[in-house]
């Protein structure tokens, strides 16, 4: 991506003030000072008609990241919660029969077989589970991340109607660009007040 790169440049006023004293015989006449040049000002800066955001910053801020952010975490601490609940039971399960063989509780082979198979069959439907689980938190997470960037993207169109900017850029596009250029705090301000209203 093709950079701009501002410099602003600055206009630097010197006068010299010559005093000269001018001598006719006996008699001196007083120097005379330069008058002043009037003081020249810096121009405005003019910025291009472009701006940037901080994703970063929004994402952190955006109270609709925020709670799709928490309801990911609780999904997950669900599913960790779930898996915990597997592995106790299998375990459980697994000890019964350690006991059952060390004090001889099988009166066949068969039965042995039998609790073998089912502690198999507990194993399989809890990776089952977590698979699904984990399934859903992805695909949660994936409409979590699109609902999140149509928002952004809506608002900004929507922003940029009134502000007529030619561009909008994120902030991490670039290799650097002039801070005075950033609408950030524009953009989170205005997400969260339209986010807040439709929660109303």
């Amino acid at each position: 991506m093709k950079k701009t790169y501002i410099t602003l440049a600055s206009v630097a006023v010197s006068a010299l003030l010559c005093i000269g004293a001018v001598s006719c015989g006996d008699d001196k006449k007083p120097s005379k000072a330069a008058p002043a040049k009037a003081k020249t000002e810096k121009p405005a800066a003019i910025l291009p008609n472009y701006r940037y955001v901080d994703l970063d910053s929004v994402l952190s801020r955006y109270n609709l990241a925020k709670d799709y952010n928490e309801e990911m975490l609780r999904m997950q601490t669900n599913a960790e919660s779930q898996m915990k609940q597997h592995q106790n039971k299998i375990q459980s399960f697994a000890n019964t029969v350690q006991n059952k063989m060390q004090n001889n509780g099988y009166l066949s082979e068969a039965s042995y077989k039998q609790d073998e198979q089912k502690m198999a069959n507990m194993q399989n439907e809890a990776q089952r589970s977590m698979q699904n689980l984990q399934n859903n938190i992805a695909q949660a997470a994936e409409q979590a991340q699109k609902t999140i960037n149509d928002s952004i993207n809506a608002f900004v169109e929507s922003y940029n109607k009134t502000r007529g900017y030619d561009a909008i850029l994120f902030k991490a596009a670039t290799l650097y660009i002039n801070p005075e250029l950033d609408i950030t705090d524009e953009v989170v301000e205005g997400l969260n007040a339209r986010y807040n209203k439709v929660k109303k």
